[in-house]
């Protein structure tokens, strides 16, 4: 398949839907400029993260701080994994070597599914990881990662950082001992690798699928049988077809598992997750005794690592894409017949949810979908109508 001739039957299908996925087109979050500063201004995305008032700082900057990070992902994966590195490099950077964190890859100290236990219980002062992955606790989680059908990388931003997400989501962490912030994002993903191609609901009824999350809630609604592995046990699972399918994140990381080995169709788009969050949390008593300026200090390395990791997503992609394509990929569509199905299943599925936790997911939710109807409404008009017109009039 020539490279033009795939980009174009992509745009077809995707610009013949909503602005959903074409929205995500590698935007970031609001530009950041390059922190020479400690303190972000008022206004700014590092200072507006929804905290609530805390105690008084116990430490003071004159004081070395050492910490350990966890993270959810094998440190082969220089880009996602990378983003922990990065938060961790710019606050020893920021305090010229006073507040040092070592980044540990998933296992080392604990699972990769386990951050969340760990920096609660202080195991670790703080970690890297998606917090959909502890929907089990709580399903409101989900809003701080990606809900399917929900906000590309752009509008998710937009969401967080000044559509009130933050402060809607920081009590529920609170709940849990826990800080968090931003501190990465995997751009819109791919919808998975399947040993077999799927063209109906019918298709996809019993099959085992590893996908965490409320889009696996959503996949056994319509008839899937789901699994949530950690990133480095996704290979041999599929290889040894002890799952038929399994989804990770894109192109750049998924051959980098070797995902493309165990499975010969890749499917998109990623409906579950149009563009994902990762959270860096921290114990909120080690928060708490962080003095005022290394608190805007840990916050601005983790907006940088946000933002750097778009980025490098959006650079990185299309050509792994291209080398998979190359050695017999074959990439298909998602009929209309399984996106519809899935979005009809996964609203009834917001709405039951809503219904059974006032607190916490029924807040969160009516926020959240005015914010969604709101942005879908303008980046139809700034956004989808350019995207039409570029894709589907090249030059050269």
């Amino acid at each position: 398949m020539e490279r033009r001739e795939f980009l174009r039957g992509v745009a077809a299908g995707m610009l013949g839907g909503t602005a959903l996925y074409l929205g995500a087109c590698g935007a970031a979050a609001p530009p950041a400029a390059e922190p020479q500063a400690p303190a972000a201004p008022g206004g700014e995305a590092p200072a507006g993260s929804g905290e609530t008032a805390q105690a008084p700082a116990a430490q003071t900057e004159g004081e070395n701080i050492e910490w350990q990070m966890t993270t959810s992902w094998p440190e082969s994966l220089d880009t996602i994994h990378g983003g922990a590195i990065e938060v961790a490099a710019r606050v020893e950077a920021m305090t010229g070597g006073k507040f040092t964190i070592k980044v540990n890859q998933a296992g080392e100290i604990v699972g990769g599914l386990e951050v969340l236990d760990a920096v609660q219980s202080n195991t670790v002062q703080t970690g890297h990881t998606a917090s959909y992955y502890y929907v089990g606790k709580n399903e409101t989680f989900v809003f701080a990662a990606s809900i399917p059908f929900g906000l590309n990388t752009q509008q998710q931003n937009a969401w967080l950082y000044h559509g009130g997400g933050l402060e809607l989501l920081d009590p529920l962490f609170a709940e849990f001992g826990v800080k968090a912030f931003p501190a990465g994002n995997t751009t819109a993903q791919m919808g998975g690798w399947y040993k077999r191609e799927v063209n109906t609901l019918a298709d996809m009824q019993g099959l085992k699928f590893r996908i965490p999350g409320l889009g696996g809630r959503v996949m056994e609604r319509i008839g899937v049988v789901t699994q949530t592995l950690p990133g480095g046990e996704i290979f041999l699972a599929l290889q040894t077809g002890a799952i038929d399918a399994a989804e990770w994140l894109g192109p750049y990381d998924d051959q980098k598992l070797g995902l493309n080995e165990a499975a010969d169709f890749y499917y998109y788009p990623g409906w579950w997750e149009p563009g994902t969050t990762l959270d860096c949390y921290i114990n909120l008593n080690e928060w708490n005794s962080l003095s005022t300026t290394y608190q805007e200090i840990f916050k601005t390395a983790c907006y940088h690592a946000n933002v750097n990791m778009i980025a490098k997503y959006d650079a990185l992609n299309q050509a792994a894409l291209n080398e998979m394509i190359g050695t017999g990929t074959q990439v298909k569509a998602y009929s209309q017949d399984i996106m519809v199905g899935a979005q009809k299943a996964a609203f009834e599925l917001y709405d039951e949810l809503a219904s059974t936790d006032p607190t916490f997911f029924a807040p969160t939710y009516t926020a959240w979908k005015q914010f969604r109807e709101d942005i879908y409404a303008w980046n139809l008009i700034n956004e989808l109508s350019f995207s039409s017109f570029v894709t589907n009039n090249p030059i050269g």
